[in-house]
């Protein structure tokens, strides 16, 4: 999956997840995905500045941890877009759910993700659900080498 920045004809910007960009691409000439503020259905990508990967050491703590594809919970680009377009507090409560759902089927790693991930994907240990923490550079590398992970965003348990 895919997350892009979106911006409305009045200005707004919000994040919407996809499958792809075919997918965004798509769903935003059908007039499918709505703008979380408003609801204004004239939306497009938002020019996004790509992250910057940083040392081992120096984590960035708002980045989200990668997941494994499987056991991430069924939340579809609709989905998403309709909880957008009830406002900000159903797209939070659509991620807590998913987060409550990865830690309730999934084994936590920590920082051990890229190398667990690996041992998982080249058969040197059984397949389960993880998921941790890990660097844009070990990401890329789990990529180049044809890992199946994603990156969900990881958000508070609990406002406050």
């Amino acid at each position: 999956m895919i997350l892009y920045e979106m911006k409305c004809g009045e200005g707004h910007t919000f994040d919407v997840w996809f499958r792809n960009a075919d997918a965004c691409d798509s769903q935003v000439a059908a007039g499918e995905v709505a703008c979380a503020v408003c609801g204004d259905r004239q939306v497009a990508k938002a020019p996004m500045a790509p992250r910057i990967a940083r040392g081992r050491g120096a984590r960035v703590e708002e980045a989200p941890p990668p997941v494994p594809v499987a056991p991430a919970p069924e939340v579809t680009p609709t989905a998403v877009a309709e909880a957008a377009a009830q406002g900000p507090a159903a797209v939070m409560s659509l991620l807590r759910e998913m987060r409550r759902q990865v830690e309730s089927n999934a084994t936590h790693v920590g920082d051990r993700f890229a190398e667990e991930a690996r041992k998982i994907h080249y058969g040197e240990t059984e397949a389960k659900a993880i998921y941790g923490e890990t660097t844009d550079e070990e990401a890329a590398e789990l990529e180049d080498e044809g890992v199946t992970f994603t990156r969900i965003p990881w958000v508070p348990k609990h406002d406050g």
